[in-house]
């Protein structure tokens, strides 16, 4: 690779190498995976076209769990950073690529792990569980990760007396608080895309269609939640859809979603809950950094590479192991 680019990598983000224009980019990122026996993981949030060419679609949790499992030296995550983070921490010997370093995460940004160390200081007598969806110095912090489909389960398999410290979104901490009866402290953070929706543009949208489901993901607002038909986790949505009889649902998630939606059930109708503001949409301005341009450059360039201390990898590789003891025990 050329130096220039590698001294500007940290700043661009992404390897910003002009692409071929008359390359067929799915024919070479297909060629390039089996020639550097690459996996290409796809979160449900990334564009169709990523989604359908990547070996692995879902939740960020279970691609990691899938790629660790896998005999891949490379492992191409299309998603955000705290999710490539993740998958280092459980394949630390392979190497992890993510399209674009710039791919954040609003609700991971909003829980630097400085501060939440002073935070966690207050409570010294409680346990401290962190949503999946945070930095791997994040989970270095805590005692337990949990997924939006097992927090309430992880909370509950808990002594009653139990103090716990719940973060980084508030919205899922409040979800399980009401679920579980339990008095969680709880991290001031959430997720941008989660927090748009109007109830009142929502109740509309039923009146339109009578028959309609409203389904949300727990990371949104209390308020959205009380509406709701049901409530689960991206893949938690997805089966519901599959194995529920309406025709017709208003979906409260960011939009990726609905293409794997619509792919599993063509015969119904998938439509994304409205935001409260016209000049918003509930895309993930961080998910939708990665492209086919920037997919194959990582891959033929490998680069941006997730690197993480070791200390680190150790230390984040503990609570994700208690959360998956216990779900074990639960039969999750």
């Amino acid at each position: 690779m050329d130096k220039t680019y590698q001294r500007d990598l940290e700043a661009k983000g992404f390897i910003d190498v002009p692409v071929d224009p008359s390359l067929d980019l799915i024919e070479e990122i297909q060629r390039l995976k089996k020639e550097k026996n690459a996996v290409i993981l796809a979160h449900y949030y990334q564009d169709a076209e990523i989604q359908d060419l990547a070996d692995y679609i879902g939740d960020s949790l279970g691609l990691s769990q899938q790629a660790a499992k896998t005999d891949a030296d490379v492992i191409v995550f299309a998603g955000v950073h705290f999710m490539a983070e993740t998958a280092k921490i459980l394949s630390p010997s392979k190497k992890v690529l993510l399209p674009d370093l710039k791919a954040g995460c609003s609700l991971s940004d909003s829980c630097p792990p400085h501060l939440f160390a002073k935070f966690k200081e207050q409570y010294p007598d409680h346990l401290v569980i962190t949503y999946v969806n945070c930095t791997a110095e994040l989970k270095a912090l805590s005692d337990i990760v949990c997924t939006s489909s097992n927090a309430v389960q992880i909370v509950e398999s808990l002594p009653a007396d139990q103090k716990i410290i719940f973060g980084p979104d508030r919205n899922l901490g409040d979800y399980v608080k009401k679920k579980t009866g339990r008095d969680l402290i709880l991290w001031n953070g959430a997720c941008m895309v989660h927090e748009i929706f109007s109830r009142e543009k929502i109740e509309n949208l039923r009146a339109e269609y009578p028959g309609a489901k409203f389904i949300a993901h727990p990371e949104c607002e209390d308020h959205i939640l009380a509406e709701a038909d049901y409530i689960g986790s991206t893949s938690g949505m997805l089966k519901y859809t599959i194995e529920d009889e309406a025709n017709t649902y208003i979906v409260a998630t960011e939009s990726g979603i609905l293409h794997q939606m619509q792919k599993s059930s063509p015969h119904k109708t998938f439509i994304p809950a409205p935001p409260n503001n016209a000049c918003a949409c509930n895309d993930c301005p961080h998910m939708k950094l990665n492209t086919l341009e920037k997919l194959y450059n990582c891959m033929k360039y490998d680069q941006p590479e997730i690197i993480l201390p070791e200390d680190v990898i150790v230390r984040a590789q503990k609570p994700i192991e208690r959360m998956l003891e216990i779900s074990a025990r639960l039969g999750l």
